[in-house]
Formats: C-alpha cells, sequence, structure tokens
C-alpha cells in the first residue's frame, strides 16, 4: 500500500470502532432490562402532564414566526464577534461595514415591530 492510503487507516479503525459500539448498545439494551409493559407505562405524557384531547390541534402561526426570527436575529447577532475579536485589524473599514450591518439589522427589526409580528393577540 502506499504510505496516503496508510494515512487513513486509524480513520477507517475509528469509523468501526464508533459503529461496533452504537450496535453492541443498541443489541444490549434489547436484551437486558425490563420487559414488563403495562397500560400505564405504555402512555404518552409530556412534562409529566397527562395527554388531553387530540395532538393535530391546530394553534396560532405566530409560534413559528417568533422562532424564525428569534434565529435570524440570533444568527446576525453572532456576526458580531468575529467583528470584536478582530475590531483593531480591520480599522475604520470595518467599523463602516459594521455600521452599514447594525443599520440592517434595525431596519429589519423597526419593520417588524411596524408589522406588529412580536405583538400576542
Amino acid at each position: 500500500m502506499q504510505s496516503e492510503q496508510l494515512n487513513y487507516i486509524p480513520v477507517f479503525m475509528q469509523l468501526v470502532l464508533a459503529v461496533g459500539f452504537v450496535i453492541a448498545v443498541i443489541i444490549i439494551s434489547g436484551k437486558l432490562g425490563p420487559k414488563r409493559s403495562s397500560e400505564n407505562k405504555d402512555k404518552n405524557f409530556e412534562c409529566g402532564i397527562e395527554s388531553v384531547g387530540n395532538a393535530r390541534i391546530p394553534f396560532s402561526v405566530k409560534y413559528f414566526l417568533v422562532a424564525i426570527l428569534f434565529v435570524l436575529f440570533d444568527v446576525e447577532v453572532i456576526f458580531l464577534y468575529p467583528w470584536a475579536v478582530n475590531f483593531k485589524e480591520l480599522g475604520i473599514e470595518g467599523m463602516i461595514k459594521m455600521i452599514i450591518f447594525m443599520m440592517l439589522l434595525l431596519v429589519g427589526f423597526f419593520y417588524i415591530i411596524k408589522k406588529k409580528a412580536l405583538e400576542w393577540e
């Protein structure tokens, strides 16, 4: 074998070990452990509260909208960290670009407030 191919042997060994471990844990957990089932143990529950009614009830789109807006603004704020770390190296050009970025962020935020996307009814 060539030396370049030999470099992949540890990666292959780790892959085999990881897959083998997962398979072993699944098999062992199926063989060990209690096998008793009852109506009370098979009930679905969430946070200790018993389920009532159908799970397919409609609910407001506001939940999704708030979640998407949170992710959007959270990802945009993440861009502030590399800028802050490299603040001195970027100089005035980096400062101007960040001001433009923050202005666009604020325009989007004020647009969301104007459209009342964060208000609950």
